[in-house]
């Protein structure tokens, strides 16, 4: 069963991954932070946010990048367009913590490495899905998912428990997806 469900979201990422890249780059293999976008998008449609996270029904599902953004314009075009259980998606770059509170995904860009837990601590009790890529220490400082590089390959780290704490719930679909899973 675990792994008809590993085949499944397998599938799903390779079609928007296809589906995305096809039309839009004349090289058809993605770039690593084309792949990364289509993870965190990935991530946004298998995480359940309380009704807290937004100020209603119909409000935008924010995607942020805090730090340097590594992406360029791969982030925004990924999710571009797109509506997740009734939430318009809306790309913003932060350029301080204040600024990102507001959001439900926070890309923490590696530019930020050395203010990890700060950042993590101050986010502690909102509901946000926190992301972040090629760190040890993310995890452990409490973020919740970690994008890493494994035999040339994008997989990620999940902190399921730093994900229950903040009132998310990530989909056993994606859990079951997880690399290295410390929690």
């Amino acid at each position: 069963m675990r792994k008809h469900a590993a085949l499944a979201i397998t599938v799903v990422l390779s079609l928007v991954l296809a589906t995305r890249f096809r039309c839009c780059a004349q090289n058809s293999t993605p770039t690593e932070y084309q792949i990364k976008a289509a993870f965190i998008y990935n991530f946004a449609r298998f995480t359940d946010w309380p009704g807290r996270a937004f100020a209603d029904a119909n409000s935008p599902m924010v995607i942020g990048v805090l730090g340097q953004n590594v992406f360029g314009d791969d982030l925004a075009l990924t999710i571009n367009g797109k509506v997740i259980k009734g939430h318009p998606l809306q790309f913003k770059q932060f350029g301080s913590l204040d600024e990102a509170t507001g959001c439900q995904v926070l890309f923490i860009s590696a530019s930020e490495k050395s203010h990890f837990s700060k950042i993590i601590g101050r986010l502690q009790d909102a509901s946000i899905l926190t992301v972040s890529e090629k760190t040890d220490d993310f995890i452990s400082d409490g973020g919740m998912i970690n994008l890493i590089i494994m035999s040339n390959k994008v997989r990620f780290q999940i902190n399921n428990d730093a994900a229950k704490k903040a009132g998310l719930t990530i989909s056993s679909k994606l859990l079951s997806l997880a690399v290295n899973n410390p929690h």
